[in-house]
C-alpha cells in the first residue's frame, strides 16, 4: 500500500535547535519541531524502501529498558538502532539496580557513562513514569555537563504513566499520509472499549488526545463513567484544540463519539479510581492483583462497549480509518469482521513507529541533518 509523501524538507534552523532534545511527551515540542521531526520519519522510510542503509549512527549504543511487556515497541526500536547503525541493547527493567534503591538520577548517571541513547518503558503506576523518565534525563546530563563529555544522549519515552509519544507521533504520520497531509475538519473519535484481559494504561488516549487535536481536528473523546483520564492531559488537548481552530470534546456515550467519524480508535484503559489506588499499592503483590481482578469486573459492566460492524457503519459513509497501538482484543474491543477488514491498515500503522523513533534519534543526535540526509538521498 503505497501513499504520496505530504512532508516538505525539514526546516535547518528548527532540526538544528532540536540537537540534544529527548522525547519525553509530545507536549514539550512545538508543532514546527513535530512537522520537522516527522518529516524526517517519511524521508527515512522512503530512503528504507528503496534499500538505501541510513546508518548515521555507526557503532553506538542504544539502550532501551522495559518496565511492562512489549511486542512492537521493542521490536521498532531495535530495528530503528539498527537501521540507524546503532546497537540496540534491551533489557527488563526488573533486572535493574532501581528496584534495589538505585535512584532513577544514580541510574541515568551510570547509563550516561556508557550508552548513546536511552528508550524507558514505565506506563503501569500514575505518577512514576514520565517522573523516573524525568530524572533518568537530569542524571544523564549532570554525568555529561560534570565531565566535559560533549555526546548527546537522547531519552526516548517508550510509553509512560502521561504519554506515548512514539505511538502518537506514528499516528499522525500515518492519518497525515491517509489524508493528503491535513487533519483539518476530520472527525476523530477515541474511545474507550472493553477488554477482558488487563487494565491498560491511560497513555495511549492521553498521548492521541494531547497531539491529534493540535491540527484543526475535531477530536472526541468516548468514555464510560468512571474512565477519566489525567485532568493535566485533558486541558492540554483542550488548550491544543483552541489554539488550533479545532474542537475538543468528552461524551459518555461511543455512538455519538462514532457518529460522522473520518477516524476511530476503539482501545480500553483502566478506570481512573482504581488506577489512582494502585499508586500506593505499587509494592505490594497481592494488592496488586486484588486490584487488576476488580479493574477486570468493572470493565465487564460495559460489554457493549465495541467497535462493531453497526457502530461503523455510523461513522462517515460508514468508512472510517480503524486505528489501534495493538494487541486489539478481538471480539471485545473490536469484532473479529472489523479487524479483518482493518488488518493491513493497522500493520501500516504500527510501521511507522520505526521511522518515528529513528528521526528521534537522528533529529537528536547528528548535527547538520539535512546535509546527511541529502547525502542518503546520493546513495539511492
Amino acid at each position: 500500500m503505497k501513499h504520496p509523501t505530504v512532508y516538505a524538507k525539514p526546516d535547518k534552523a528548527t532540526l538544528e535547535g532540536m540537537l540534544g532534545k529527548s522525547l519525553l511527551c509530545t507536549q514539550d515540542f512545538s508543532d514546527a519541531e513535530i512537522d520537522a521531526l516527522l518529516a524526517v520519519a517519511t524521508t527515512f522510510e522512503q530512503l528504507d524502501g528503496r534499500g538505501v542503509r541510513c546508518d548515521v549512527l555507526p557503532a553506538q549504543l542504544a539502550y532501551a529498558v522495559f518496565f511492562d511487556n512489549s511486542t512492537r515497541t521493542k521490536s521498532a526500536w531495535a530495528g530503528a538502532a539498527a537501521r540507524l547503525g546503532m546497537h540496540p541493547v534491551i533489557v527488563d527493567g526488573s533486572s535493574t539496580q532501581i528496584a534495589h534503591g538505585e535512584t532513577a538520577w544514580e541510574t541515568g548517571a551510570m547509563l550516561g557513562m556508557n550508552a548513546h541513547a536511552l528508550g524507558v518503558r514505565h506506563d503501569t503506576i500514575l505518577g512514576q513514569g514520565q517522573t523516573m523518565l524525568r530524572e533518568l534525563k537530569g542524571g544523564i546530563d549532570a554525568f555529561l555537563r560534570d565531565t566535559g563529555d560533549p555526546r548527546a544522549v537522547p531519552v526516548v519515552n517508550l510509553q509512560c504513566d502521561v504519554d506515548h509519544p512514539t505511538q502518537a507521533l506514528a499516528d499522525l504520520q500515518w492519518l497525515r499520509q491517509r489524508f493528503d497531509g491535513s487533519l483539518r475538519g476530520k472527525k476523530i473519535a477515541i474511545s474507550w472499549a472493553y477488554s477482558p484481559s488487563y487494565a491498560k494504561p491511560l497513555s495511549v488516549p492521553q498521548g492521541e488526545a494531547m497531539l491529534l487535536s493540535r491540527w484543526g481536528a475535531e477530536v472526541v473523546l468516548a468514555h464510560p463513567p468512571g474512565y477519566d483520564l489525567l485532568p493535566e492531559t485533558i486541558a492540554w488537548a483542550r488548550d491544543n484544540a483552541e489554539r488550533s481552530g479545532g474542537r475538543f470534546a468528552i461524551t459518555h456515550d461511543m455512538d455519538e463519539a462514532f457518529a460522522g467519524a473520518d477516524v476511530v480508535y476503539p482501545k480500553s484503559w483502566g478506570p481512573m479510581a482504581l488506577m489512582q489506588e494502585r499508586v500506593a499499592a505499587s509494592a505490594d503483590k497481592k494488592a496488586l492483583a486484588d486490584i487488576e481482578k476488580r479493574m477486570l469486573a468493572q470493565n465487564a459492566a460495559h460489554t457493549d462497549w465495541i467497535c462493531d460492524e453497526r457502530r461503523m457503519a455510523l461513522t462517515r459513509e460508514g468508512k472510517a480509518l480503524y486505528l489501534h497501538c495493538l494487541p486489539a482484543d478481538i471480539g471485545a474491543e473490536v469484532s473479529p469482521g472489523v479487524m479483518e477488514r482493518a488488518r493491513l491498515d493497522v500493520a501500516c500503522e504500527a510501521h511507522k513507529k520505526v521511522y518515528v523513533i529513528m528521526a528521534a534519534l537522528a533529529v537528536a543526535k547528528v548535527p547538520k541533518l539535512w546535509r546527511a540526509l541529502k547525502d542518503l538521498h546520493k546513495r539511492g
